[in-house]
C-alpha cells in the first residue's frame, strides 16, 4: 500500500514540470509578436496598371456583357466567384456530370489535394515551434564491480521530466509560421487553379467531340447527296445524255467526301479518350457512354463580366502568386532573425535513488533550470549572403505575381476578342450555309432536267459541304471562346472553399454557383 507521503512524492515531478512550463510560458509572453507588416506587406497593389474596363470589340458582343464589381483588389473576396460552376450555363447534363467526375477523380486534382494536406501539416509543424517541448524519461541501472566475495553490486533508478522553450524575441519562429501559413494558402489556390484548368480542358475536349460528331453528320448528308448525283450522272450516261467525264467527276467528289470520315472518326475517338483520362479512367472507358451523337452545347448569350480588379481577385493563379510573395517576405524575416541573439529557457525535474523503494523519498528529488543565450559571431558572411539570396527570392516572387496579373489581363482580352469576332463569323457562315444549300438543291434539279452543266453541280455541292462544315467549326469555336473566357475570369473554383479544403471536407461547386 502506498502511503500519502509516497503519493505526494510521486506527484512532485508532474507539479514541478507544470511549474517550469508555466514559467516558460510567462517569459514567452514577454516576447514581442512578429510584425503584422510582414504578413500584410506582401500584398501587391497593381490597381494603377489596371484598365478601367475590358475591351469590347463589337457592339453586338458589348450588348451581351454585363459589367459588375469594384476596382479594389487590396483584399481577396470570399464566397463563390460569379462563374464558379460556369459549365452549367451550357445546359448539357452530360458535360456537367463529366466535369464533376473530373473534379473528384482527376489525378492532377488529387495530387494538388495531397500537396494541400502536406502544406497544412508543415504549417502545424511551424505552429508547434512556438510552444514549449516537454518530455518524460525513466531508467533503471544495475551494475556490479569486482568478483567473488569482494564483488559489489549497486542499483540506480531515475524518473523525471524536462521542458524547454526557445524565446521568440525577434520573431524567427513567428515568421516561419507566417511563411508556412502563406504557403498553405498558396497550395489551396494551386488546387483551385488545377480545378479551373481541368474543367476548361474537359469542356474543350467535349466541344471538340460534339463538333466532330456534327461535322460527321454533315459529311454523311453531303455524301448521300453526292452519291445521288453520281447515280444521276450514270443514268444520263446510259441514256446517252451525258459523258463518262461527268460520271467520273461525280465519283471523285463522293470519294473525297468519303475520305473525310476517317479523319473525323479519329478526332471523335481521341476526344473520348482524352475525356476519359481527365475523369481518372482508362482511355476506352467512356466509348459506350459517348458513342451517341449529341448536339453541340450552346452557352447562354449573356455573361456577367466582372471588372479587371475582380477578375484578379477571383483568379486562383493570381491569388496563389500573391501568397507566394507573402511566404517569401516572411521567410526573409525569418532568415534575418537568425542573425540576432537566440534565447532558450529549460528546466528539468526528476527522482534519483539507489533503490526503487527510496525513489519516492524527498531526498531523491533533483531539479534544475537553465537559461542560455547564443549569437553568431563570425560565419564568413554566410548569414548576410542568405539574406541577400532571400531578398532576390522576394523580388522573383513579386515579378512572378506581376506576370500572373498581366497574363490574366491578356487572357480575358484575347477571349473577348475571339468571342466578338467568332460571333460575327458565325453569323456570316450561317447565311452562307443556307445559300449554299439552296444553290446545291437548285443545281441538282436543273442538272437532272438538263438545263445546266455538271461542273455547276459539283461546284455548288463543294460550296455546300465547305459552308456547313465551317459553320459547325465556328459554333465549336464560339463555345471554346466562352470556355476560355470563363476560365480567364477565374471561373471553376470557389475561393470560400479554401476553408473547407483545409478542414479536409469535400466541396460541391455546383451548390455554390452564383447565377
Amino acid at each position: 500500500m502506498v502511503s500519502p507521503y509516497s503519493k505526494l512524492a510521486l506527484a512532485w515531478p508532474v507539479a514541478l514540470s507544470l511549474a517550469v512550463t508555466g514559467g516558460l510560458g510567462g517569459c514567452a509572453a514577454l516576447a514581442p509578436q512578429a510584425s503584422q507588416q510582414q504578413a500584410d506587406g506582401a500584398a501587391i497593389t497593381v490597381s494603377s496598371e489596371l484598365p478601367a474596363s475590358w475591351s469590347t470589340p463589337s457592339a453586338d458582343t458589348a450588348s451581351k456583357i454585363t459589367l459588375s464589381g469594384s476596382a479594389d483588389i487590396a483584399a481577396p473576396a470570399s464566397g463563390a466567384t460569379p462563374q464558379a460552376a460556369w459549365w452549367q450555363h451550357f445546359h448539357d447534363p452530360q458535360l456537367t456530370h463529366l466535369i464533376e467526375q473530373a473534379q473528384a477523380a482527376n489525378t492532377s486534382v488529387a495530387t494538388a489535394r495531397a500537396a494541400l494536406l502536406q502544406a497544412r501539416a508543415l504549417r502545424d509543424v511551424a505552429q508547434a515551434g512556438l510552444g514549449p517541448t516537454v518530455g518524460l524519461s525513466a531508467s533503471a541501472q544495475r551494475s556490479r564491480s569486482g568478483s567473488g566475495a569482494t564483488a559489489v553490486s549497486s542499483s540506480n533508478y531515475k524518473a523525471g521530466a524536462d521542458a524547454s522553450w526557445e524565446l521568440d524575441l525577434f520573431g524567427a519562429n513567428r515568421s516561419a509560421l507566417y511563411a508556412s501559413s502563406a504557403s498553405l494558402r498558396a497550395s489551396a489556390a494551386n488546387l483551385g487553379d488545377v480545378q479551373v484548368s481541368i474543367a476548361a480542358e474537359l469542356a474543350l475536349d467535349y466541344l471538340t467531340l460534339r463538333s466532330a460528331q456534327a461535322r460527321l453528320v454533315i459529311a454523311d448528308a453531303n455524301l448521300a447527296a453526292q452519291l445521288d448525283t453520281w447515280q444521276i450522272a450514270k443514268w444520263r450516261l446510259q441514256a446517252g445524255l451525258g459523258s463518262s467525264l461527268e460520271a467520273e467527276q461525280a465519283r471523285a467528289a463522293a470519294e473525297q467526301t468519303q475520305a473525310q470520315r476517317p479523319t473525323l472518326l479519329i478526332s471523335i475517338a481521341q476526344s473520348r479518350h482524352a475525356i476519359a483520362v481527365l475523369t481518372g479512367r482508362p482511355p476506352a472507358a467512356l466509348d459506350a457512354e459517348l458513342a451517341a451523337t449529341a448536339p453541340l452545347p450552346q452557352v447562354d448569350e449573356a455573361i456577367a463580366l466582372s471588372l479587371p480588379a475582380d477578375t484578379l481577385r477571383q483568379r486562383a493563379d493570381v491569388r496563389g502568386a500573391e501568397e507566394k510573395v507573402s511566404a517569401a517576405v516572411a521567410e526573409l524575416a525569418q532568415i534575418d532573425a537568425t542573425r540576432k541573439p537566440s534565447f532558450n529557457l529549460g528546466g528539468s525535474i526528476g527522482l534519483s535513488a539507489l533503490t526503487l523503494g527510496s525513489l519516492t523519498s524527498g531526498s531523491s528529488l533533483v531539479a534544475s533550470i537553465l537559461g542560455s543565450v547564443s549569437m553568431p559571431l563570425f560565419d564568413g558572411g554566410a548569414a548576410s549572403a542568405r539574406v541577400a539570396a532571400q531578398r532576390a527570392a522576394v523580388t522573383q516572387a513579386q515579378l512572378a505575381h506581376r506576370a500572373a496579373v498581366l497574363a490574366a489581363l491578356r487572357e480575358v482580352e484575347d477571349a473577348l476578342a475571339a468571342l466578338a469576332h467568332n460571333t460575327e463569323r458565325q453569323a456570316h457562315l450561317q447565311q452562307a450555309a443556307e445559300a449554299a444549300a439552296n444553290a446545291a438543291l437548285l443545281a441538282r434539279q436543273r442538272y437532272q432536267s438538263g438545263l445546266i452543266d455538271f461542273q455547276t453541280v459539283l461546284d455548288t455541292q463543294r460550296s455546300q459541304l465547305g459552308a456547313e462544315d465551317s459553320l459547325a467549326s465556328a459554333r465549336a469555336d464560339q463555345g471554346a471562346a466562352m470556355v476560355r473566357l470563363y476560365k480567364a475570369l477565374g471561373g471553376g473554383w470557389v475561393p470560400a472553399a479554401e476553408l473547407a479544403e483545409l478542414a479536409g471536407r469535400p466541396v460541391d461547386l455546383a451548390q455554390q454557383t452564383t447565377p
